[in-house]
């Protein structure tokens, strides 16, 4: 990891790394319509989140099955999971804190659950102000993420590339990860704290961009939103570790 943050291992080979609270800027006044405009997030409470996107082997553990289209070759296993619907989430963190449940990781109890839209682009800026964790322009994109100039038309085994300056892995590409919250177009509407927007929209934020996307759909504040019931071989997760 790039800093000595706290964190645990997991029984799934994943670990979760310390995002402290604190304050950021939200959106990019260069970015869509849609991350505009840019405006001051509280993040209030700490809370621990996955250095990786959930893997293949992850979810077959929990869910005894496995959607995912890229499962061809010995370590598909630690491909991340695609395939995967908002709602197919919801019973895996579900399935997994149920199984969790009196578990005590440093020190304290939890619950599993997915980012909201603001911890993650929190946590995927991890302190910078960038369009990218690693800075502005794409040039150095390859060192840090799968993307359509170098994914081969498919997703990865997670971990092969550079971390940002918290320790989070595979953030710019790979497979976009499903947030909390309903999509609204205008998002600095509801988002001056960590909490998500609930809303009554059918879509459902998803971050990151993937293994099929140009560059720009891996900056830092790029939005995507789907049906909360889609699946499709770009979207995954990325889950959150709320102490109690």
């Amino acid at each position: 990891m790039s800093d000595s943050r706290p964190y645990f291992d997991d029984e799934y080979g994943g670990r979760y790394i310390l995002v402290e609270p604190g304050e950021f800027l939200m959106g990019d006044s260069k970015g869509t319509r849609s991350e505009q405009p840019p405006h001051h997030v509280s993040i209030l409470e700490p809370f621990f989140c996955g250095e990786r996107p959930v893997t293949q082997a992850h979810w077959q553990a929990i869910m005894d099955v496995n959607p995912s289209a890229f499962t061809e070759g010995w370590a598909a296993g630690l491909r991340p999971v695609e395939q995967v619907s908002w709602d197919d989430c919801q019973e895996f963190i579900s399935r997994l804190n149920e199984l969790d449940q009196g578990t005590e990781r440093l020190g304290f109890t939890g619950e599993w659950r997915l980012p909201s839209e603001s911890e993650w682009e929190y946590m995927a800026r991890a302190g910078t102000t960038t369009r990218w964790a690693f800075g502005n322009r794409d040039s150095e994109l390859n060192d840090y993420g799968w993307h359509a100039g170098n994914s081969g038309a498919s997703t990865r085994e997670v971990g092969q590339k550079k971390a940002n300056p918290w320790g989070f892995l595979d953030l710019h590409g790979q497979v976009s990860e499903w947030c909390q919250d309903a999509f609204s177009p205008d998002y600095s509407l509801h988002t001056p704290q960590q909490t998500p927007f609930k809303g009554d929209s059918p879509r459902r934020v998803h971050r990151g961009g993937s293994w099929f996307t140009e560059s720009d759909s891996t900056r830092c504040s790029s939005r995507g939103s789907a049906l909360q019931q889609q699946k499709t071989d770009g979207i995954g997760l990325r889950i959150v570790w709320q102490p109690l």
